[in-house]
C-alpha cells in the first residue's frame, strides 16, 4: 500500500495529491495555478537577491 504525498495549494491552501496525474501540482486547480503565475509576472512575489549584484545582472556597468 503507497500513500499519496498530500501538499497544500499554494494559493488556497486546499490539500492536493502530489501524483503524475495531478497535472496542476502543487497547485489545486489551472485557477489557483494562474492566480499565482500572474502574481509573479505584476512583481507581487520575488525572490531576495543581494542588491549589489543588482547591476551586474542587469548589464548596467559604470
Amino acid at each position: 500500500m503507497n500513500k499519496v504525498t498530500q501538499v497544500e495549494c499554494p494559493h488556497c491552501g486546499e490539500s492536493v495529491a502530489w501524483t503524475a496525474e495531478n497535472i496542476y501540482r502543487p497547485f489545486c486547480s489551472e485557477r489557483c495555478k494562474l492566480i499565482d503565475f500572474g502574481a509573479w509576472a505584476n512583481e507581487e512575489h520575488s525572490i531576495p537577491g543581494e542588491p549589489e549584484l543588482d547591476d551586474v545582472f542587469s548589464g548596467q556597468l559604470d
